[in-house]
Formats: structure tokens, sequence, C-alpha cells
């Protein structure tokens, strides 16, 4: 029985007189992830069997789960507010924990009425939290002093809570790049003040040395309006963006610079010098942009491509975007990642081709032509990401509810799903353009400092990982 009268915003309770023997209440909850964060900043417990998935994947439990008193913690909800509801003052409780609870479970917590005292007012009442499949999690006992007077009041309208991890990001990240140490980098037409300052900051933080390709005037100009200082830094003179991408990417082919960073020019630009035999950067794979993104929703960073690259890719391209994903993954120390290919349906429908390429790609994945990592597909957003939502509808996936790279059917798509996170998900990003022999941080003008500085902090790490493990 729920006591919340719906719609009005009231709760009600029930008094020690109107409750008898057997007399029950319950209420249903989905565990998510950022329950999981939320109970461990209220609680202060940062067991890592409940927030590190790297290390509870190794434990008994083969992955992460509730802390147990979040279970716990749904008992008291029922009795505060349901049975017997406000009023309702907590003398006991016993709790046996029988089984985890983990992201994506749905708990029904109910309590039944057992004893009465009348003398005292007091209930003794039996607890139980059972999962989606039937099964017992958690049982016990509790005792409480019912209320002798009636209570109604409006429901309390609680303020919405965002657990901001995409804070510490950036520190993290910079904090493990910089014992490799500072690599040589191409910065291609630094005309304005923004791209320059970003190439300076990230010198400034022992990420890079730069390159600066581009007519020496408009260099001096954009350090005067940056008011950056260029002694002892190099400067390459050419005559305009064209000539500064060509020179860029010759250097990098002579091996002078191990990655490039956009400037203030085209990004066609740029990645037709690139793309040019003679500079000597291509291999045999299609070049495609990964966003490495981190957002207060979701539990870990996790990669999406191709948003800026590659408009309307083909199969063949879709499976050259997944593996310079796959290898993204693991320089940033995913061993195995899971790649959800988003649809707009989770179902293969042959009218839409986002879900045919979907099929195919896992199918190539089972036949060992995409190696690295787990794929499946098609897959809509929610199911992607969300646990709950994938076993609302009933799908069974490795990757679902965990995704690592999310990979979108089209550039529109992908770079619509990408600003989206970032300006109303508080994601924080970075930008990095692979299938090239050298990173490419392709940098946009509106990207703020620190997704700029992330990303030359991951062309710092795939270049130091391609000196021995070359694309």
């Amino acid at each position: 029985m729920n006591d919340t009268t719906a719609g009005l915003g009231l709760i009600r309770n029930r008094t020690f007189d109107e409750i008898a023997v057997g007399d029950s209440a319950s209420l249903q909850r989905t565990l998510t992830a950022q329950d999981i964060q939320l109970f461990a900043v209220l609680s202060g417990d940062v067991n890592p069997q409940h927030l590190d998935a790297e290390f509870a994947a190794s434990t008994r439990f083969h992955g992460v789960i509730a802390h147990g008193m979040w279970g716990g913690a749904l008992i008291s909800a029922v009795l505060g507010t349901r049975l017997p509801g406000p009023g309702t003052v907590y003398l006991g409780q016993t709790l046996k924990f029988l089984r985890p609870v983990r992201v994506g479970d749905t708990l029904t917590i109910t309590v039944t009425v057992a004893a009465r005292d009348e003398a005292k007012k007091r209930l003794t009442l039996a607890c139980a939290c059972t999962n989606q499949a039937g099964e017992a999690v958690i049982e016990g006992e509790a005792s409480v002093l019912a209320p002798t007077e009636k209570i109604e009041r409006a429901a309390a309208t609680l303020p919405e809570v965002r657990i901001n991890a995409a804070g510490d990001g950036l520190p993290r990240l910079l904090a493990h790049v910089k014992p490799l140490g500072a690599i040589r980098v191409a910065v291609v037409h630094p005309c304005d003040a923004l791209s320059l300052g970003g190439a300076m900051d990230a010198r400034a933080a022992g990420l890079i040395e730069p390159v600066l390709v581009g007519p020496r005037a408009k260099v001096e100009a954009a350090a005067l309006a940056a008011g950056v200082d260029l002694a002892g830094i190099a400067i390459e003179d050419v005559p305009h963006s064209h000539a500064a991408a060509a020179r860029a990417a010759e250097l990098a082919g002579q091996g002078a610079v191990e990655a490039l960073m956009k400037g203030s020019l085209h990004t066609d630009e740029l990645m037709s010098a690139v793309l040019d035999a003679r500079a000597g950067l291509r291999t045999k794979r299609r070049l495609s942009h990964c966003f490495l993104m981190q957002t207060p929703a979701y539990p870990r960073p996790f990669i999406l491509t191709d948003a800026a690259i590659n408009i309307a890719p083909t199969l063949d391209e879709k499976a050259d975007i997944i593996r310079n994903a796959i290898d993204l993954a693991h320089a940033i120390g995913v061993a195995e990642p899971r790649v959800a290919i988003l649809a707009a349906v989770e179902t293969v429908n042959p009218r839409m081709a986002a879900t045919l390429d979907a099929a195919a790609l896992c199918k190539m994945a089972d036949r060992g032509q995409i190696a690295g990592g787990v794929l499946d597909g098609p897959l809509a957003f929610d199911n992607a990401v969300s646990a709950a939502a994938a076993r609302v509808k009933g799908i069974a996936s490795p990757v679902a509810g965990q995704a690592d790279v999310l990979v979108v059917p089209d550039l529109e798509s992908g770079n619509m799903l990408a600003k989206q996170l970032e300006y109303m998900g508080d994601a924080a990003t970075a930008g990095i353009v692979l299938g090239a022999k050298v990173p490419i941080v392709l940098t946009s003008r509106a990207d703020a400092r620190d997704t700029r500085m992330a990303s030359c902090a991951i062309a710092v790490l795939l270049a130091h990982r391609w000196r021995t493990t070359p694309p």
C-alpha cells in the first residue's frame, strides 16, 4: 500500500491504532551508478568494490556492487514515508545481506507488520528486499515507535543532485602523462591568440615542445595579442595556411615532430596535407576523430566517434573508425573496451542502414576482422549507457549499460551528441585524430583551455606508445 497521495504532492501516515498485523507497504528502486557514487559521498565509504570497475572485476563478485546499506536506507524510506509514515521513530533494525545488488537491478522493498505492542505503541516489521528475478537480497526485522496522531504534509521537493566527477579528470590525466616527457609538436598556422595560447599552455605544462608553422609576421602578431613570449620557440616561416599544413605534414613525415596540432586554419586544409602521399603519413587505416569524454552522469571516461572527420562513413570506414577507437582505448588503459554501435533502435531494421551496419560490424568482430574489443549493436543510446534501460528492454549484452566506446552512425549525429554532452551534460572533453602515423590534435575555436590541454596530453600518450608500437 502506498500512502503518498498520487498527484497531490501529499504524504500521510497511519497511526498505531490504524495498523494491524499483516499490513504491508513497499516501494521499488532501480540502482544507478550515480546512486552508488552519491551513497559513497554521503557515507564516506569509498571501498573500491563499489567505485573501481577494474578492481571490482577481479573480486568474487566480478563487478561493481552497491553498498549493502543502500538497501538498508530504502527500508528506512518505506518506514518513514509509507508504513507507518511521518512521525515514526526508528528504534532498531536487523539485516542479513543475501545477494549483491548491481547497477540496473530493480529492488522491491517491502515491510510487513509482524507484531504490535499496544502498551508501548511499538511495531515489529519484517523487512525484505527482492530483486527483479524475485530473489531475496536483504532480509531483516525493524522495531519502530508508531505515530499516534495523524500527519498529512506536502511532500518535500528534493533538489536535483549531480555528481561532478569530471572536474578531476584533467589533473589526473596530466599527472599520468607528465612523467613521459614532452614531445615535439608542429602547431599548424597558430595565427590567433587562442590557438597560440593553447600551444603555449601545453608547453608550460611540460607536454609539448611546439614548432610554430605559419607566416612569421602573423605568428608574432598573435603572440603580441596573447601576451606570449616566443623566445626559444622554433618558427617555420611559410607564406600562408596551405603552406603551413604542407610543411607541418612534411616535418611529421620526416620524424622531426611526433604530433600535429591544428591552429587557425580549416580542418580540411590540414587533413588534405596529412593525406597527401608526399607527406608519408598515411597508413592502411581511415583517418577518424575520437572525443575522449567524461561526464558527471557516467561512471567512467568514454570515447565518442566519429564526430568531426567522416561525414557519412561506409561499412569499411566504420570498421576503421572502430579500430582507431579501440587503439585509443588501449592507450588510456582499457584492455578490452566495450564498443556500442549506436542507432535509433536496438533491433536490425532493413530500412535503417545504421542497424544493418551495426550487425555487420559485430559479425566482423566475431570473425576477427575487428580485434581488441567487445562489440555489440545496434544499440540505442539509452541502452548503451544505462543498464536499467537495457534491462527494461530485455537486452542481454556484455556492452549495454557499460560502453567504453560509442560509435555514431554519421558525423551529424556524433557532432550533435558531443556538443549536447559538453554544453548540457557538463562533459569534459579531449579530441584527437587517429589513423595517420602521428596523432593530430584537432581543436575547435570554441574549445576551452582544459580541452586543448587534455587533447595535447592524449597526443603525448599516443606518441610515446607509438615509439614502440607504431600504428
